[in-house]
C-alpha cells in the first residue's frame, strides 16, 4: 500500500498494520511498544515540565528539515529554554487520506533522527485520518515531558541583565518564505531547525543564568516585548551586535520582511547577569549551534518597551508583531 486510506484512522486492522509496520519501525521505544492507553514512564525528581505543541509547517518538507524534524526540536526546545532536560514525547498525527506512504516514511525517520539526537523517547502516540483535501497533508501534535533541573522564571530578569542570542536569526523563517509556490528566489539557505538541549544544558550550572525563550513565531522583537511587557522593564539591544547571515538580511530586504520579527527553530535568547554574560558566552561558542552567539543588549530601568539601537547611532521602537508577516512556519 502506497497511501493513507481513510480506514488507517479506523483504529482497526489497517491502523494497527500502520503502526506495526511503520510507526514502531522508527519510533519504538521500549515504552511506546506495548501500545497501551497510556505509557509508564519514569522520572527520577518530584518536578517535571510539560509542554505541548502542534505542527502545521507548510510546505512540509524544506530545505533543513521536514515536519517530523520541526515537531521533535520545537518541543525539545520549549523544555530546555525553561530549565528542563528533556526526556519523553508523545506524537499525535493527522494524516490525509491519499498521503504518499513514502513521505510519511520520511518524516517518521526525521523525528526518528531528531528525537536520537536529542536523547528523548517517543513513548506514546495517536494517529488519525480525515478526508482527502481536508488537510495539508498531515499535522503533528506533540507534548514533551522533561525533569526541571534550573527553573527559570521571568521574574528572575532585573535591571543591568544582558540579552544574548545563539546564533543568526531568521534562518527558519527566511527558508520557508524560499521554498512557498509564491517566491521564486534561489538561495544556500536552510533552516536552523535542531534540538538546542545539548547546547542549553551546561548552562544550567551557571548561577547568573536568568531566563530563556526559544523565539519561534513573532521572532527576537515579539520575545523581548513579552519580557518587557512583563517586567515592567526596557531593553536595548544593538543591531550591529544582532547576528544575521547576508543572504538572510538581502532576501528579507526584497520581500519586506525584518528578520527581529522572522522565525528561528535552532536558536535560543538568554538573559544573564552581566557578571556571567561573557562566561556563558564562551560557553556557548564552543558548541557547533553557539558559534555565532553574541550579546546584543540589556535590561534598563531608564524606558519600557523595546529600542534597537542602530548602526548609525538612530534608535528605533520594537512592539510585538501583530499578526505573522509569513503563517504557517512551525
Amino acid at each position: 500500500m502506497k497511501k493513507i486510506e481513510i480506514g488507517h484512522g479506523s483504529g482497526g486492522r489497517l491502523t494497527r498494520d500502520l503502526i506495526q509496520k511503520l510507526f514502531l519501525k522508527y519510533l519504538g521505544s521500549e515504552e511506546l511498544k506495548p501500545l497501551e492507553d497510556a505509557a509508564y514512564i519514569n522520572l527520577r525528581h518530584h518536578h517535571a515540565a510539560m509542554t505541548t505543541d502542534s505542527y502545521v509547517v507548510r510546505p512540509l518538507f524544506f530545505p533543513g528539515g521536514n515536519i517530523g524534524k520541526l515537531a521533535v526540536c520545537g518541543t525539545v526546545n520549549d523544555l530546555a529554554v525553561s530549565g528542563a532536560v528533556p526526556r519523553y514525547l508523545s506524537v499525535g498525527f493527522i494524516l490525509e487520506e491519499g498521503f504518499p506512504i513514502e513521505h510519511l516514511e520520511e518524516i517518521l525517520k526525521g523525528i526518528a533522527e531528531s528525537a536520537k539526537q536529542s536523547g528523548v523517547h517517543i513513548v506514546t502516540g495517536d494517529t488519525k485520518v480525515v478526508e482527502k483535501d481536508k488537510c495539508d497533508g498531515m499535522y503533528i501534535n506533540t507534548t514533551g515531558i522533561g525533569e526541571i533541573v534550573k527553573p527559570l522564571p521571568l521574574d528572575n530578569v532585573s535591571v543591568g541583565d544582558m540579552v544574548l542570542i545563539t546564533g543568526t536569526i531568521g534562518d527558519h523563517g527566511t527558508a520557508i518564505a524560499l521554498v512557498r509556490d509564491e517566491f521564486t528566489i534561489t538561495a544556500n539557505l536552510a533552516s536552523d531547525c535542531a534540538p538546542l538541549n545539548d547546547l542549553l544544558q551546561p548552562l544550567f550550572e551557571i548561577d547568573g543564568l536568568k531566563w530563556m525563550r526559544d523565539p519561534t513565531r513573532g521572532g527576537v522583537a515579539t520575545v523581548l516585548a513579552e519580557v518587557s511587557d512583563v517586567t515592567g522593564l526596557g531593553v536595548e539591544i544593538f543591531e550591529e551586535n544582532v547576528p544575521v547571515r547576508e543572504d538572510v538580511r538581502f532576501i528579507s530586504d526584497m520581500l519586506g520582511y525584518d528578520p527581529l520579527y522572522l522565525a528561528n527553530e535552532g536558536k535560543a535568547i538568554i538573559i544573564a547577569s552581566h557578571e556571567s554574560a561573557n562566561k556563558i558566552l564562551t560557553i556557548l561558542k564552543k558548541h557547533p549551534l553557539g558559534q555565532n552567539a553574541s550579546v546584543i543588549g540589556h535590561v534598563t530601568s531608564k524606558f519600557k518597551g523595546v529600542r534597537l539601537r542602530t548602526k548609525i547611532g538612530g534608535e528605533r521602537l520594537l512592539d510585538m508583531l501583530e499578526e505573522d508577516m509569513l503563517p504557517r512556519i512551525c
